[in-house]
């Protein structure tokens, strides 16, 4: 997996529980919903490449394989409500709320 971000250390990420990689996605995500919501179409694609880059290195984790597929279908949540048609009709609201879930359990 090719890592954009500078600031992002791999070997650190996979050292934290799943719990923290998921609240760390989770503040990635609320960042993107908001630059969308604003209308900041920019910031948002790169939000949400964060997001992705995150998630990915998540789903590279060798400790979460029989966990992979809820992390492949948040990945595709993701995409939907970001930058899709939100053809699972994802509240925006809700999503947070699961994520505050893991931001909260830390």
């Amino acid at each position: 997996m090719t890592i954009t971000s500078k600031n992002l250390d791999v070997a650190r990420w996979q050292k934290l529980s799943l719990s923290k990689q998921l609240a760390n996605i989770g503040s990635e995500v609320s960042r993107a919903l908001g630059l969308k919501e604003k209308g900041d179409k920019e910031n948002t694609e790169k939000s949400l490449f964060r997001v992705l880059e995150l998630i990915d290195l998540t789903i590279s984790d060798q400790r979460w394989e029989g966990r992979r597929n809820e992390i492949f279908r948040l990945r595709e949540v993701v995409c939907d409500i970001i930058f899709g048609n939100n053809i699972y009709k994802t509240d925006p609201k809700s999503l947070k709320g699961y994520f505050l879930f893991f931001a909260l359990n830390r």
